[in-house]
């Protein structure tokens, strides 16, 4: 898959066992250089030496730098470590970054990678799901912080990306569905196709059995909003389905104890339904999100959910402008629409 964009362009391998030759995809890609492989402390045992490897066997120098698993490593804490290890090992401009790891590594990495030195290039190798479908592809780089997900960060594109759908069997099953909310959504928002055959899937199990073809489709989704609004400016908003809600919760339930997906699920359904009661989306639809999500195990409310802290969260969101807010509704199954409303009215959307 080749994405195009104004000034930059890339190509995405999707291909099964494809992490086996990544030192001659890398050397494809780039010229002989010290490259720096961001992973955590989930994915280093199992990938790290293979991809290292790979690259030294093609004449790259490689170091590894391993951070701790989970949401609370995606810090500006955490980036000035990496830095400081970059700097004591002596990179330039002129060498490289891989990302090896799910969306927590990618943005962290993308985002080391975009701000040391005013820029260094760097690699995808998206080893979850989720990043598999999204994360990886469009040039968003960012860490948190206290006040909100996502806060500082970067658009920076990669020089490429690799996706190895065999990786997907080293996954628990909750990470596994996680990427399968963002799966649903991108069918929700612009592609019904995609919706129906989610809707022919028995559970999460068979999904990754398909995974070769369930993650062109859902991938096509983003390349065609970024392509068109790179700067998340217009169209490309339609992908924050469920997530101004979403990151809400996993800000205030603290980063880590509900996961992306999940609380990407859960805001889904419920601004769905509110907008429902609102009469801004058709009635049925609320339902269809619900009853899709429940067959892959996702959940769809949250029984302790703080309805002012939230709103705070939601008033950080990037998707704030002023005292207004865009949140994404559906026009039905596979269409999405962006409504502008006033900050204070997401509050009835909460509750």
């Amino acid at each position: 898959m080749h994405i195009q964009l104004t000034n930059h362009s890339y190509d995405i391998l999707i291909q099964k066992g494809a992490l086996q030759t990544v030192g001659q995809w890398v050397s494809q890609q780039w010229r002989k250089q010290k490259v720096g492989i961001i992973t955590d402390t989930n994915v280093a045992p199992l990938y790290a030496e293979k991809v290292k490897k790979s690259l030294e066997e093609q004449g790259f120098k490689v170091s590894i730098y391993v951070v701790t698993a989970g949401e609370q490593s995606k810090s500006l804490q955490e980036a000035e470590k990496l830095y400081q290890s970059l700097a004591e090992d002596q990179f330039s401009r002129s060498d490289g970054i891989i990302a090896l790891g799910g969306g927590v590594i990618g943005d962290l990495a993308g985002f080391v990678a975009s701000t040391f030195m005013r820029g260094l290039h760097f690699l995808q190798i998206p080893t979850t799901l989720l990043a598999q479908v999204d994360s990886s592809i469009g040039g968003k780089t960012a860490v948190n912080t206290s006040a909100a997900k996502n806060l500082v960060g970067t658009f920076a594109q990669p020089a490429g990306v690799l996706i190895d759908p065999e990786v997907l069997q080293t996954l628990d099953t909750r990470r596994i569905r996680e990427g399968i909310a963002e799966i649903v959504k991108s069918a929700a928002i612009a592609d019904v196709q995609l919706w129906e055959i989610l809707q022919t899937l028995k559970d999460e199990h068979e999904l990754i059995e398909q995974a070769e073809t369930i993650i062109p489709l859902a991938l096509q989704v983003k390349k065609h909003v970024v392509e068109e609004d790179e700067f998340d400016n217009g169209s490309r908003l339609t992908l924050n389905f469920g997530h101004t809600i979403g990151h809400g919760i996993e800000n205030t339930a603290g980063y880590g104890v509900v996961s992306h997906g999940e609380a990407v699920a859960i805001g889904m359904v419920m601004i769905s339904q509110e907008a429902e009661r609102q009469q801004l989306m058709p009635a049925g639809i609320t339902d269809q999100i619900r009853q899709m999500l429940k067959k892959f195990h996702l959940p769809t409310q949250l029984e302790t959910i703080q309805p002012v802290a939230v709103y705070q969260a939601i008033t950080h969101d990037k998707k704030t402008r002023g005292s207004n807010i865009k949140i994404i509704l559906l026009e039905k199954i596979g269409q999405a629409k962006i409504v502008t409303l006033p900050v204070e009215e997401i509050k009835k959307y909460i509750n």
